[in-house]
């Protein structure tokens, strides 16, 4: 669903969007995208050899499940910011809950602009938080 200026109210969002169970494709594809290229993303074999138990991913996977989420919402002609803190790594089989929240709604030179809180989880944990600014163009539905 598309944002709509007039709907849109602090302290909403969108409601919470799964991704997963995170496969070793998901894992491949993601750092191959990324540039990275380090076995410990895609050699099952070479990341046990340094005591981990499966081939994982590191906070920018998550951090574009994020970002997916919110450009499906307000579109990604209208990001002003996004900045992200990872806090934790992402393995085989993970099952990723993404949510956003509006923290501000307001006006700035001219342009409609909501800032969000936006988070990925798996289980208690905090994979990554973020934030962003993004622009609401007109009464989009």
């Amino acid at each position: 669903m598309k944002a709509n200026w007039s709907d849109i109210k602090v302290g909403s969002g969108v409601g919470d969007r799964t991704f997963g169970p995170v496969t070793i494709t998901d894992i491949v594809k993601y750092q191959g995208a990324s540039g990275d290229f380090h076995p410990a993303h895609h050699d099952i074999e070479y990341a046990k050899s340094h005591g981990y138990p499966n081939v994982f991913s590191l906070g920018l996977l998550s951090a574009g499940y994020l970002t997916t989420m919110a450009t499906d919402w307000l579109g990604p002609e209208n990001v002003r910011r996004f900045s992200s803190r990872f806090r934790g790594i992402v393995w085989v089989g993970d099952v990723l809950i993404c949510s956003l929240e509006v923290a501000r709604k307001y006006e700035f030179e001219g342009e409609r602009r909501v800032d969000l809180e936006l988070r990925c989880i798996r289980g208690n944990d905090t994979v990554v938080e973020s934030e962003a600014t993004f622009v609401v163009v007109g009464d989009r539905g």
